[in-house]
């Protein structure tokens, strides 16, 4: 099991900070087209002592999702897995969120000692009060509405045609991250990655070994699954995590410190060991303490060093 994190910003930081914390493993975004960027951050990091072995967000996969890419999102796809072959990064994280991406509603809900975290609320949103990092753009969002969930498995499915043959070749796997908020349809667009039978119908849509999950706990969290039993069903499936709680329901939900929310996160860390569970495991949507209200909301480094220390401590104290 890997210590593994995004650094926003990759700074050097807090690139030193996470080796300090023992992270041994960095989370990249996509970089655009120029792939140079991810030789150049891969060095970079390794100069920390840490590998670059993640890249997730802000892939060219929108008109995928849509059904309606002309092959150049999916060029662009099979490009960036052969670039990550190459630097030995063997893990691309993905959604199928069509028109959007993860949504939250207020980005400053108290928590403990006046910490801030984000929250959503159905209500809310259905009144257009949408915060999230990238916004859907308006042709996205017109089209996402006219989809189907059939049509929706059916774009993934034929994408996962495409991409996995060119993915197991040069041994990355694909992790899909699910639904956030976990619910059916938002605002008119439907969703498929938004329960535990989704997920499963995912893996038997594809038999592959690159065809994986992130766990993403909060989200399970969200879903009102037992996150324990959650993973021993999904078990060898499960290739990357985003170990964080959720406090609520899909409908309305506030994000919690790892150690103050409902999830016994101490049987979730021994069934990822029950499961064979060997792969990166990071914090995701901190919350901002102290002096770090003008930070990127849930992304800021003073949560993420309580996180790492909280983690950390579960991985040694489940080892054995």
């Amino acid at each position: 099991m890997q210590s593994a994190t995004v650094l926003t910003p990759l700074s050097d930081l807090n690139l030193r900070l996470a080796a300090q914390c023992g992270v041994t493993d960095v989370v990249h975004r996509y970089p655009g087209p120029d792939l140079n960027e991810l030789k150049l951050a891969r060095d970079r990091i390794a100069s920390f002592g840490m590998r670059l072995s993640v890249v997730e967000g802000y892939l060219p996969i929108e008109n995928i999702k849509l059904g309606c890419d002309d092959g150049s999102e999916l060029e662009a796809l099979k490009t960036l897995v052969r670039r990550m072959s190459d630097l030995e990064i063997h893990l691309l994280c993905y959604n199928f969120m069509a028109g959007t991406d993860w949504l939250r509603t207020r980005l400053d809900a108290p928590e403990r000692g006046g910490a801030r975290v984000t929250a959503f609320n159905l209500a809310e949103a259905e009144q257009a009060v949408l915060l999230g990092y990238r916004p859907a753009s308006p042709r996205f969002d017109e089209l996402a509405r006219r989809l189907t969930p059939e049509v929706l498995w059916a774009s993934l499915e034929r994408f996962l045609i495409q991409l996995l043959p060119v993915a197991e070749k040069c041994g990355v796997t694909l992790a899909m991250h699910p639904d956030d908020p976990p619910l059916p349809s938002l605002l008119g667009k439907p969703r498929i990655m938004h329960n535990v039978e989704g997920f499963e119908r995912l893996m038997q849509l594809a038999p592959s070994p690159s065809n994986a999950i992130c766990f993403c706990q909060g989200t399970f969290a969200a879903m009102n699954v037992d996150i324990p039993g959650t993973i021993r069903r999904l078990g060898r499936h499960i290739r990357y995590v985003h170990f964080r709680d959720v406090r609520g329901t899909p409908e309305s939900f506030v994000e919690t410190f790892h150690d103050n929310g409902p999830t016994d996160m101490v049987a979730a860390m021994r069934a990822l060991r029950e499961v064979g569970f060997s792969g990166p495991l990071r914090p995701d949507h901190v919350p901002q303490l102290a002096g770090e209200e003008d930070g990127e909301p849930g992304y800021t480094m003073l949560g993420r060093l309580f996180a790492y220390g909280y983690i950390r401590g579960l991985m040694q104290a489940t080892e054995h």
